[in-house]
């Protein structure tokens, strides 16, 4: 009796009409994770040289990005100052500079949102992700 149980439950939980073989549902990639290694590869061909490799940038020439309070407050200002650049004096963790970065407009939505997630997820600082969406919302300001 006991065995026929047991047989009813492996047949009614469909076990023995799997097989190792069969395929399992893959799980969606880290989606963060994997902007992430993207986005290190466009901080290191655009954005390294000035704030470099670990975001330290150059006191009194180009402000740092590792735990950087002006990238961190405010998303959307992030996002435009890849993408339209920044001009005039801002205030990064206490010290003053006078900016003149360029646009990033050849970057693609997508790569703006990978550089962001890279910076503000490296060197002390944690945001939320930047999606290509919001990138797209602030071009057409």
């Amino acid at each position: 009796m006991l065995k026929g149980i047991l047989i009813a439950i492996f047949v009614g939980s469909g076990y023995l009409f799997t097989t190792p073989s069969q395929p399992q549902a893959k799980q969606k990639p880290d989606a963060l994770k994997e902007s992430l290694k993207r986005g290190e590869q466009v901080y290191i061909t655009n954005c390294q040289s000035c704030h470099m490799a670990q975001g330290e940038g150059i006191p009194g020439a180009f402000p740092p990005l590792a735990k950087s309070d002006y990238l961190l407050k405010d998303q959307k200002r992030a996002i435009s100052s890849v993408v339209y650049g920044v001009s005039g004096e801002i205030t990064v963790n206490g010290a003053t500079y006078m900016m003149d970065m360029p646009a990033q407009s050849h970057l693609s939505d997508q790569e703006v949102a990978d550089v962001l997630n890279y910076i503000q997820n490296n060197w002390g600082n944690k945001a939320k992700p930047v999606t290509p969406a919001q990138v797209k919302a602030e071009r057409k300001k």
